[in-house]
């Protein structure tokens, strides 16, 4: 990026050169896996087989691969990320697993590889999960349902969350493609709807909303994986922050840029000053919890609204959100990343939610934005969303 400055710049390069050093010897160790999180040992676990093909994060290794294929050139990311793509095939059987995140797990793999190499398989795989993913939309309320019923008593009908303001862009991916308006508008329509019911005046953002599935009203808020309702998730955050800015890169509509910066503006008014992210902003000042992920999905999400801004000639307020994307990914770098070769992850202390059981943890997509939104910063990353 132009406004990164050559000191910057340089930082950027040698922790990538670190990366590549670590990704050689963990991927050659993890060949034919879909890793998720690390044992006891630090080691990749498995989630390709039959009964976790269809978990939410399983794109995310073959996105990392990708970029690491384009960063290094090394044919063995390449491979990794083809397996990946192909093992998914069996997530298309299963009703059940195909809920809102079609996007998580086919952008970073099958739409990428149309992209690079126009290979018709990928594109078939990229349609069919769009078209699932459009399969979810409830008109009544203009939102995708997030979740199919999980058989434990909770009728999640009118249940969206802000995660799938990520997945979106498989839905204008399959517009451009097809020449068809049908995607984009469902995805605009979420968004917009995301933008009402999610946002709240002052920027922070709901994680869980319900809406009547019948007459389309908004029926409540739920804590999610917050600190609870009301609160401010993190991750959450995040993918408000990056999710607004990608459908206003797919569409030129100004109300998503504002509202990324609405959400932006509102993290970086509570982010510590040290820029070691908690799991909720609203969390009591007492904890340490941190979740590394929300921080590594943050930056990704400033530096494009930077970019943004730089389209439009507002190098001032670029360079406030790419300054703060920078400091975060500095903090990851020296707190947060283990750079050594007998472990897998290179984030630690990732969180999934704040009253659960998984803190402080390695988590495949903290990964996976790290080393995008480093690629992002000296403009070698491949535009998965």
């Amino acid at each position: 990026m132009g406004l990164i400055s050559g000191e910057d710049l340089q930082w950027v390069n040698d922790t990538l050169k670190k990366i590549e050093d670590k990704m050689v010897p963990v991927t050659e160790r993890n060949r034919d896996k879909i890793p998720y999180t690390t044992d006891e040992n630090g080691r990749f676990d498995d989630r390709s087989d039959e009964k976790e093909i269809c978990w939410w994060t399983n794109g995310f290794w073959g996105g990392e691969m990708w970029q690491l294929f384009k960063l290094t050139g090394n044919e063995m990311f390449k491979e990794e990320a083809l397996q990946v793509e192909k093992k998914l095939d069996k997530a298309f059987l299963n009703y059940n697993g195909m809920d809102h995140d079609a996007g998580f797990r086919w952008l970073p793999t099958s739409v990428i590889n149309y992209k690079l190499y126009k290979s018709d398989d990928s594109k078939n795989r990229g349609l069919l999960a769009a078209n699932s993913l459009a399969g979810r939309f409830n008109m009544n309320g203009n939102f995708i349902r997030a979740w199919n019923d999980w058989g434990d008593g909770r009728d999640t009908t009118g249940w969206a969350i802000i995660d799938c303001m990520m997945n979106l862009p498989l839905l204008y991916w399959a517009s451009d493609v097809l020449g068809d308006p049908r995607f984009k508008k469902i995805a605009m329509a979420h968004a917009d709807t995301a933008m009402k019911n999610f946002i709240r005046e002052d920027g922070s953002v709901r994680h869980i909303v319900g809406f009547d599935p019948f007459t389309g009203e908004f029926a409540r808020e739920y804590g999610g994986q917050g600190y609870g309702e009301g609160s401010s998730w993190t991750r959450g955050q995040s993918w408000a922050v990056y999710g607004f800015a990608l459908s206003y890169i797919h569409t030129g509509e100004k109300k998503y840029l504002e509202t990324a910066m609405k959400v932006a503006d509102y993290v970086l008014s509570e982010i510590p000053d040290t820029f070691l992210v908690p799991i909720d902003y609203r969390q009591p000042k007492t904890d340490d919890l941190e979740d590394s992920t929300a921080a590594a999905i943050t930056a990704g999400g400033l530096i494009e609204i930077a970019r943004s801004l730089m389209g439009e000639g507002k190098e001032d307020r670029a360079k406030e959100y790419l300054t703060a994307a920078i400091k975060l990914l500095k903090a990851l770098d020296s707190h947060s990343c283990d750079y050594t070769l007998d472990k897998d992850n290179l984030l630690t202390r990732g969180s999934v939610d704040y009253h659960g059981n998984g803190h402080h943890m390695a988590i495949i997509y903290g990964d996976y934005y790290y080393i995008e939104a480093l690629m992002k910063l000296n403009g070698s990353a491949l535009e998965v969303f």
